[in-house]
């Protein structure tokens, strides 16, 4: 077989690169017409892992047929230039002539129409534009020749409704290229790498697992401040780091700085250019929301090194092969092992090369996580990707896409189908049900045309109305959120996109910071933020909604062993040196749990009675833990509760104080009716009715307008709950109406590691501590709580240095 990759090799030595073990067994099994799942670092050459092997098969040939052979998936439209570049430059070396297009959504009209009448060979694309080409007239016999299917970046689309679009549209592109389709996934190293390799190939559909064994060396330090406050509170150290960041950034050639949120990737932008105005033309911003046209400037600026600095969210997560990068800062805990490693490996972009990344803190605390993190890496103790499982919004959308194209035979795509592992478990009756749902509109909206999407015609089920297939391609995608607005100069410059709510809190003359601009909201019209530059000084930042990450279980289980290290005398980690008079106070006035105990305190000031609880398990898991104690003491006597929570622990807080032991013996954390008191707890229809809006549009329940004429938010959400309503009230049975209660409970609210937390509480002993007044623990999450609370005269700064003063003195 050695003498087959041949080509492959002389191509490595002709570049002077050494072809790894990984690459050489994945160009093996490739020619030997196996699919299967590839694990490599970032950085490795994955992407030569496959694609040479599919040049090395066309070189085979005596002669390449015109058609689509290859497809190659990519989780985000700004990948696809730079893999576009790299096997553009293979192809040119291995002589072969071979067309390499991309189709996303910022390929023109003109060029769409270009590729479908004369297909590339090599098409790099994402999973909403390959449904729109499985919607386009005589798909079967576009994708007809297609030899193979690629995903890249497997990892971040798994656990979503994107990869559930891969699922099923491998179902019928097998169909298309008669089984004779090789499957391949790209990804980096996750806790579910098997599962990952079944949900891409499918129910009873074996391949080969290939891993890289590469060890990828990551240098982890963090950035120390000078002093640690007594007090922590989230947020306001990091920016007090910058004159710490500002000597890295003048030392490396190019630095990118991730930040967890768009709003602190403005934030940094505006800090850094203030402390180092000789920066501006050096530095730039990178984030979702952004100009793609921005973006792609960010970009290859990157690779030319003009830039030196980017400020930047998880938008640069991804493979893109940023030679030039010399290092990476974290702001603030990635809240997630995996998340972390990816983003260091943007360092040191190449085979064997050092990856190195600073952590920053945001509060002294935080840097418990830098630690943790070092300790998670070297144990290779990453998250698992929990795939979605029975999405029918998402089938419903594809069977209609197919109806759209030259029409579904439903008996003869329901084994295709159920082969997903998505939809394995899916019963008879629920696929009766899809299919008369798109056909009819179900029990409830039969009586309107406009849900009767499909007719049927000598057996096969097909859309015949131009007006319903124009708006299902238009709204094809399982990407929802907030509305999206334009944000453009009077004159028409266009900056990028803001989230509706944000601007529905401003009035005409307030200024907010965009794009590294200081801008004033002149008004909105037709759905565009129309701005003027501005030199006000209190300008707001905007927020996202999508801002907020939950601590992962894997970086929970560390950051409780370095508490529990400290407390038994090992000081291991520079971090935990560092905070060790803050670690020390926490001591003194409570204790330091470890990890088999459950630490509760509480204490009483002017605000009410104060409770504290500490389970260390994420943002999203205290916040249903809070409201399921809450409400389980409500039950036994009327009382109210301000709630407010970390990623360490939760507060509950009320006017009046009580028996806390006697609280903690009702057994209040038990796994005993759980579902029915959480859904009881956190207003689950509320939280129902908005998850059922994102799935009613992606089912084609609601249409969001035509391009530059949205429907308003509003008006989407109004149509959504009454749906609901009619379906809650006349078809309990709905799929989509139980698909929303079902992902409420099970991904919003975490239902399974919630049960999992639950089972550590209950097997933890509870130590209660009646506390004078806060603890370092306890002190952030206050803070969060007074952050909320908007109304005072006082910048929260103040409010808090204020209180600081006076625990000090106490």
């Amino acid at each position: 077989m050695a003498k087959v990759i041949d080509p492959a090799l002389q191509w490595f030595n002709q570049k002077n690169w050494k072809a790894f073990d990984f690459q050489q067994e994945t160009w093996q099994h490739y020619l030997n017409n196996k699919s299967g799942l590839l694990n490599a670092p970032t950085g490795s050459g994955k992407t030569y892992a496959l694609f040479l092997a599919f040049l090395m098969e066309q070189e085979r040939k005596k002669k390449i047929n015109k058609g689509l052979k290859l497809l190659w998936i990519l989780p985000l439209r700004a990948l696809a230039k730079d893999i576009q570049q790299a096997m553009q430059a293979a192809t040119h070396d291995f002589n072969l002539d071979l067309e390499i297009a991309l189709r996303t959504g910022d390929t023109s009209t003109k060029d769409r129409q270009k590729q479908k009448n004369s297909p590339p060979d090599v098409l790099i694309t994402t999973p909403e534009s390959l449904h729109l080409l499985l919607s386009q007239k005589n798909a079967h016999k576009y994708f007809s020749k297609l030899e193979a299917f690629v995903v890249d970046e497997w990892h971040e689309l798994l656990g979503s409704k994107r990869a559930i679009q891969v699922e099923l549209g491998l179902t019928v592109l097998k169909e298309y290229a008669q089984n004779r389709l090789k499957v391949w996934g790209i990804s980096a190293t996750i806790g579910n790498l098997e599962e990952a390799q079944d949900v891409l190939l499918g129910v009873e559909n074996e391949g080969v697992f290939v891993t890289a064994n590469m060890d990828k060396s990551i240098q982890i330090e963090s950035i120390l401040p000078d002093e640690v406050e007594k007090y922590p509170w989230a947020g306001h150290l990091g920016i007090k780091l910058i004159d710490k960041v500002l000597p890295i950034i003048n030392s490396n050639k190019t630095t990118l700085i991730f930040t967890n949120t768009r709003s602190q990737t403005e934030i940094w932008y505006q800090q850094i250019l203030e402390k180092a105005p000789e920066l501006a033309g050096a530095m730039a911003m990178h984030h979702g929301s952004l100009n793609n046209q921005i973006r792609i400037w960010v970009e290859e600026a990157l690779h030319s090194g003009a830039i030196k600095v980017v400020v930047c969210t998880s938008s640069l997560d991804l493979g893109v092969d940023f030679r030039p990068v010399d290092t990476i800062i974290q702001v603030g805990g990635p809240k997630g092992v995996s998340r972390f490693a990816q983003r260091a490996g943007r360092s040191g972009h190449r085979p064997g090369a050092l990856s190195k990344i600073y952590f920053l803190p945001t509060h002294s605390l935080e840097l418990i996580e830098g630690a943790a993190l070092r300790e998670a890496v070297i144990q290779k103790d990453f998250e698992a990707r929990i795939p979605i499982t029975l999405a029918f919004d998402v089938l419903i959308q594809f069977l209609v896409t197919l109806a759209v194209s030259d029409g579904l035979q439903p008996e003869e795509i329901k084994p295709l189908v159920k082969s997903t592992f998505c939809f394995k478990n899916m019963t008879d009756d629920e696929w009766d049900w899809c299919i008369n749902f798109i056909q009819f509109g179900g029990k409830s909206l039969g009586a309107y045309d406009e849900y009767q999407k499909v007719v049927e015609e000598n057996g096969v089920l097909k859309v015949t109305s131009r007006k319903i297939a124009m708006r299902h391609r238009l709204s094809i995608g399982t990407i929802v959120g907030d509305q999206i607005l334009n944000v453009r100069y009077i004159k028409g410059g266009y900056l990028g996109t803001i989230e509706e709510y944000f601007i529905s809190k401003l009035k005409p003359g307030d200024a907010f910071w965009f794009s590294g601009r200081n801008l004033e909201f002149v008004r909105l019209k037709d759905m565009t933020v129309q701005v003027r530059k501005s030199k006000k000084k209190n300008s707001l930042v905007p927020q996202w909604m999508g801002g907020r990450m939950p601590l992962s279980s894997q970086l929970a289980y560390h950051i409780r062993k370095k508490l529990e290290d400290f407390s038994e005398g090992k000081i291991e980690d520079i971090e935990i040196e560092t905070i060790t008079p803050l670690l020390k106070r926490q001591q003194q006035l409570s204790i330091l749990p470890k990890r088999n105990q459950l630490l509760v305190e509480s204490f009483i000031s002017k605000e009410g009675f104060h409770i504290y609880f500490y389970p260390f398990e994420g943002r999203f898991i205290h916040e249903v833990l809070a409201g399921l104690i809450a409400y389980r003491i409500s039950i036994s006597q009327p009382i109210t509760f301000n709630i407010a929570v970390n990623d360490y622990g939760f507060e509950l807080l009320t006017d009046e104080a009580f028996d806390v032991e006697e609280m903690l013996s009702l057994d209040l954390l038990n796994a005993h009716n759980l579902e029915e008191d959480m859904i009881k707890a956190i207003n689950e229809t509320e939280m129902s009715k908005r998850k059922f809006r994102d799935i009613a549009a992606i089912a084609g329940l609601t249409f969001k307008g035509f391009p530059g004429k949205p429907i308003k938010e509003k008006h989407l959400q109004s149509s959504a709950s009454i749906m609901y309503g009619v379906f809650e009230e006349y078809e309990p049975d709905n799929l989509l109406l139980k698909q929303a209660h079902r992902e409420v409970i099970q991904q919003q609210l975490e239902q399974e590691r919630l049960l999992k937390a639950l089972d550590n509480i209950n097997r933890q002993e509870i130590v209660y501590k009646k506390i004078s007044k806060p603890t370092p623990l306890s002190f952030p999450i206050m803070v969060d709580r007074l952050n909320r609370q908007t109304f005072s005269t006082e910048t929260l700064e103040e409010r808090v240095a204020k209180i600081q003063a006076q625990l000090e003195k106490s």
